[in-house]
């Protein structure tokens, strides 16, 4: 046996994977992680602003002071601005810088280089600036956690938060552009690709990569210096580790809403599917009216499934039982004339020899009535199968004044007089003309047999909205209370001594049925009325 997921799992299952699937995104695009990147590198960009406009102000008061002007400081110090000027907001004079990295599209440089012997000293105005300055980056990386580097023009430090003060790291590539009037972010990795990982609630160190900024200082369009920034950002473990109750909390209230909906779900869509199974197999075991419509099928589309099922198995009972009547009825018709002919034949093999002429006739004429009802009803059991198993009829028809007409000729040289009152204009039904004919056909002889050879029948066609009407109507004695409920019922006749089968009225009806019409017996004061009613086509 095949083992197969129930249907209540696979709805789990799919809610599950579909209250994932945010997580799942979060993790393979990075767009928490790049946040966290752009939050610290817009926290670096802040910092550096304020440091650079604060050593600018330093060295312009340093450099116009005594000691500024005793140590010569040129007017055209610093590097000349070669980067495109930054563009400026329309109507004001801001320069907005924002964040940019992105993790997704940005490369992570290598760690970056340590730095080198300066190949001179910076100038002393510089080194003044950057010394009063010292202590503050100092007092603000314990605060921030950045570490601060400002340098000269020529890339010597001046003012640091690390032992590199004197040292040269114009060789590192934010350093060389932002000496350039370039504003530079980048991302760099953090140490060795070997060093074991930090623990997550670590400070500064949950991150393998680190954000660099670096920006220019101006003063009189000529850069004078730079400063540069490193910060190791929070990472999405860090975040998710620091909001782990709150996590906790909002993933189990996650799940409960989950499971909530893979039960509403189960209950809307597993419930009724289990309950269809379950009639189903009631009704493969031979359970009668055992498909009925779901009292709470749950959706719409389940209803109508349960309607339609439960339709589909109200046709298979009627067909059933319709096929074991019939078998019945054919057994009991049939059973009569084989009875009869089978008597017949052993008194002919016992006493034929002994027979008058007279007596052998009566038992051979037995033999050929017999056998021309059995072949009569074989015949038409073939007529009634064809008529019940006819497919709906697609195009032909008919014209009624034509079909009517027809029908009265076949008994023109009959006792049995028909009259036809055609319709004035002409008059088409979806049927074709020779089965039209064959329903006329049929129930003109069941009037023959039943109200005599002498009967009047009278035509009448007209049409009734999107339909036609035909009606038959005889001067016979009529159909009794009794039997008009059971007129089309194969094999049901009151004619059986006039060679009547019973199967007339039934073929006709299902023949009538298989063209989108319908046959009825309506009620009447002498005589039978039946009524046919065909689309028109």
């Amino acid at each position: 046996m095949t083992l197969r997921p129930r249907l209540a799992t696979v709805l789990v299952l799919i809610t599950l994977v579909i209250g994932l699937l945010p997580l799942g995104g979060v993790a393979v695009l990075r767009i928490y992680e790049s946040a966290l990147v752009r939050q610290t590198e817009s926290e670096l960009i802040a910092q550096g602003a304020l440091i650079a406009a604060s050593y600018r102000v330093q060295f312009e008061r340093l450099s116009a002071s005594r000691a500024g002007r005793k140590a010569g400081v040129p007017a055209d110090y610093g590097n000349p601005l070669t980067s495109a000027p930054r563009p400026r907001e329309p109507e004001a004079q801001l320069q907005p810088r924002y964040a940019v990295l992105d993790l997704a599209t940005d490369p992570v440089l290598p760690p970056p280089e340590d730095a080198l012997p300066a190949a001179a000293p910076a100038h002393p105005a510089a080194i003044a600036a950057g010394q009063e300055l010292g202590t503050i980056l100092i007092e603000t990386q314990r605060i921030t956690l950045a570490g601060i580097r400002v340098t000269d023009p020529a890339g010597v430090v001046v003012a640091t938060t690390r032992e590199e003060l004197g040292a040269s790291i114009a060789h590192r590539d934010e350093v060389r552009r932002a000496l350039t009037g370039e504003f530079v972010s980048s991302l760099r990795w953090r140490g060795s690709a070997h060093e074991a990982r930090p623990p997550l609630d670590s400070i500064s160190r949950g991150a393998r990569i680190r954000v660099f900024v670096a920006m220019p200082i101006v003063h009189r369009d000529r850069v004078v210096g730079s400063v540069l920034l490193a910060r190791t950002p929070w990472n999405i473990w860090q975040a998710l580790y620091g909001k782990r109750r709150e996590l906790a909390i909002g993933g189990a209230v996650l799940l409960v809403v989950l499971v909530g909906i893979a039960l509403l779900t189960s209950l809307t869509i597993g419930r009724p599917v289990r309950a269809l199974r379950e009639q189903a197999r009631r009704a493969a075991r031979g359970e009668q009216g055992a498909v009925t419509p779901l009292r709470h099928p749950g959706t719409r589309e389940i209803a109508e499934l349960s309607e339609t099922v439960a339709e589909m198995a109200r046709t298979l009972e009627l067909r059933a039982s319709y096929v074991a009547d019939l078998a019945a009825q054919v057994s009991h018709e049939f059973k009569t004339p084989l009875t009869a002919m089978q008597g017949a034949v052993e008194m002919l093999r016992e006493h034929g020899a002994t027979m008058s002429p007279v007596e052998r006739a009566r038992f051979l004429d037995i033999l050929d009535n017999d056998t021309r009802r059995l072949s009569q009803l074989v015949r038409r059991l073939l007529e009634l199968a064809r008529a019940d198993m006819a497919p709906a009829a697609a195009g032909g028809s008919a014209d009624v004044g034509d079909a009517l007409r027809a029908a009265a000729a076949r008994w023109r040289d009959t006792p049995l007089r028909v009259e036809v009152r055609a319709p004035a204009t002409p008059l088409r039904a979806a049927i074709a003309p020779d089965t039209l004919e064959s329903v006329l056909a049929s129930l003109l002889d069941n009037v023959r047999l039943h109200a005599g050879a002498q009967a009047r029948a009278r035509l009448h066609a007209e049409a009734s909205g999107a339909a036609v009407e035909i009606l038959l109507e005889d001067d016979g004695p009529g159909i009794s209370a009794g039997n008009r409920p059971r007129v089309f019922e194969p094999f049901f006749t009151t004619a059986r001594e006039a060679g009547g089968t019973g199967l007339g009225l039934s073929i006709a009806r299902s023949l009538v049925r298989a063209h989108g019409g319908e046959l009825e017996l309506l009620p009447s004061e002498t005589g039978a009325r039946f009524r046919l009613r065909l689309p028109k086509a």
